[in-house]
This record gives C-alpha cells, sequence and structure tokens, in this order.
C-alpha cells in the first residue's frame, strides 16, 4: 500500500485493526504485547493482564486507537488525527512505528525511554521513534 496524504488516517486504522485482531489471538505472545499496551497507557483500568486475557471481548476498536494516540503523547484520538491530519496537509506524514520500523533497513537502535533516544540523535542525528514508553533509533538516510 502506498502511504499519502489521502490514506494516512487509513494507515493508522488499519494500525488499530491490527491490534485489534492481535488482542483476540489465542496466541500469547501475539496477544500479550498489546494487553501491556493497553494497561500501560491507561485505557483500561482496574483490570489485570490476566483477567484481560480472559475477558478480551470487552475490547473495541476505540481502545486501540485510543492506546496509539496515547503513545504518540496525544490525550486522545480526535486529538491525535487531527495532528495527523494536518502534518500530512503539510508533507509530513506520520505514520506507526511498525512500517516505520519495517522499513528501517539496519541499524536500528533500541533505548528504554524516549528520553535517552533522543539524547542520542541529539549527537548523531537520524530518528527517534517511539515505541509505547520505549524508543528506536534510525540513522539517516
Amino acid at each position: 500500500m502506498r502511504i499519502d496524504q489521502d490514506n494516512v488516517i487509513n494507515t493508522w486504522l488499519l494500525e488499530a485493526k491490527k491490534c485489534h485482531k492481535a488482542t483476540q489471538s489465542a496466541s500469547l505472545t501475539v496477544a500479550l504485547p498489546i494487553l501491556r499496551r493497553l494497561l500501560s497507557s491507561n485505557v483500561l483500568v482496574d483490570i489485570s493482564l490476566p483477567e484481560l486475557k480472559s475477558c478480551t471481548e470487552i475490547i473495541q476498536r476505540k481502545h486501540l486507537l485510543q492506546m496509539l494516540a496515547i503513545e504518540n503523547g496525544y490525550s486522545s484520538w480526535v486529538t491525535f488525527k487531527r495532528v495527523i491530519e494536518v502534518k500530512a496537509k503539510g508533507d509530513e506524514l506520520l505514520l506507526p512505528y511498525s512500517i516505520e520500523l519495517k522499513n528501517a533497513g539496519y541499524p536500528t537502535l533500541w533505548f528504554a525511554t524516549i528520553e535517552e533516544a533522543q539524547v542520542y540523535a541529539k549527537d548523531h542525528s537520524g530518528k527517534v521513534i517511539p515505541v509505547g514508553e520505549q524508543a528506536a533509533w534510525l540513522p539517516e538516510k
């Protein structure tokens, strides 16, 4: 799929759809990372990881969209969607990290926090890609 200004929102909707599908997976290695992300972003509260895994039917697409917004530093999907649209109009595509990392090549360095990655990027240039509370650094192409 070619990602351009017109379908960048659809790219994020597809990302949420993939995450939603993953939450329903019987495979723990597929489901648990997304479930943990939902809990760490406080989209779903007052529920433990085992409880959430046993009742994944409560998870809706809106929860995954909210999680993606929070992971990218915005308080809501509505706000994040506006930012995505504004950046796309200015020829800057804000893409899900799964797409950015898929096309990243080598090397990709991982950091425990976004701040650590930003410090590294300040000294070495390149791009910081937030992944939840962690971050990846990609060299400039």
